[in-house]
């Protein structure tokens, strides 16, 4: 394994493989390595000598090295109970690492189940977090809940990061429909909270709407719970999306929504929010998670949860949203962004 200035140690996802190809089509690729963990076969990716599967117990000792030789330590995500414990075990590499903050793993202080062994894990997290020398989000609310709940004193750094949050203006929909489409939560995990949004679209079951709901990946056993009791009350009106699209047939599937509502008790589908605002569509979130916060900032037109109605969007609030999304998330304040981190 060569030198590189860069480590990227990354929990396979969807985001995973084109934010290396944006590595590699933007900056200088040699300077960069990738060491991945997870399932290949469920999220392919091409590797090289600079990026590196590990599956086997021997690659520790390489990560270890890696870690130890590189300038910089990107982490993507801070799932991986191995990786936590290697920086527990090697405190002086936290300076130089730079936390890529998913929500999820930063929510894992409120959300995990209470028992000695979590209770011991959030006790070697906690000392990690709070070295961490740098906190990479784009929304500052969650640099500020790990100064609240882990004493974090790194340095915050916004960025959005990936290619999903980057706004493409795909070709919309052209044809012709008479429903109002309704999309609800963009994944099969609990915290979308797809029953509360479902019971409060019941007054709404006799009208003309469809409810497609994102169910590709997650919680299987969740996601059937949530079809079941979706056409429990909405009989046919209900579409579950249980196959895994392309970036570009979804992209097309979020441009035929009308309406999309986010009941999601963290910071989650932001590529989602962002794409559908893009779009002109009304999104209905929760006023308590930390992406609304910062989406209400940049001055976008969105709507709380607690006072759903099935109206569009205005069309005036929809041209203002889109101006607002194509000047944030554009390529090339991705690029930016990433070029400060990695210089």
């Amino acid at each position: 394994m060569q030198n590189n200035e860069i480590l990227h140690i990354c929990r396979l996802d969807k985001f995973i493989p084109p934010f290396i190809d944006l590595v590699k089509e933007n900056f200088s690729f040699t300077k960069h390595a990738f060491l991945l963990f997870g399932n290949l076969q469920t999220f392919p990716t091409k590797l090289d000598k600079n990026v590196i599967h590990i599956n086997h117990a021997y690659q520790i000792f390489e990560l270890i090295l890696k870690m130890n030789t590189s300038k910089k330590i990107i982490l993507h995500s801070l799932f991986n109970p191995i990786v936590v414990l290697l920086l527990f075990l090697q405190p002086w590499l936290l300076k130089k690492c730079y936390w890529i903050m998913w929500g999820g793993d930063l929510y894992y202080y409120e959300f995990r189940n209470l028992s000695l062994k979590t209770n011991v894990y959030e006790n070697i997290r906690r000392f990690v977090i709070k070295r961490i020398g740098h906190f990479v989000t784009y929304f500052e609310e969650e640099y500020e809940l790990a100064q609240k709940w882990y004493d974090a004193t790194g340095v915050h750094h916004a960025c959005f990061t990936y290619p999903s949050n980057i706004f493409n203006k795909t070709e919309l929909y052209q044809g012709t429909k008479n429903s109002i489409n309704i999309q609800v939560g963009n994944s099969a995990t609990p915290t979308n909270q797809h029953m509360s949004v479902l019971k409060k679209l019941a007054p709404y079951k006799d009208e003309n709407i469809k409810i497609f709901l994102p169910l590709s990946y997650g919680d299987m056993e969740y996601a059937q719970q949530v079809i079941k009791f979706g056409r429990s009350v909405f009989g046919g009106k209900i579409i579950p999306l249980e196959q895994f699209m392309s970036l570009n047939e979804y992209q097309k599937f979020l441009s035929d929504i009308d309406i999309a509502i986010f009941n999601n008790n963290r910071q989650q589908a932001v590529g989602n929010i962002i794409t559908l605002l893009g779009f002109g569509k009304k999104v209905f979130m929760r006023s308590d998670v930390s992406s609304w916060k910062s989406l209400i900032k940049i001055g976008l037109k969105i709507f709380d949860i607690d006072n759903l109605e099935i109206t569009k969007l205005d069309p005036d609030d929809a041209n203002h949203n889109k101006t607002k999304i194509s000047a944030c998330f554009s390529k090339t304040n991705l690029i930016k962004q990433l070029e400060s981190i990695f210089i």
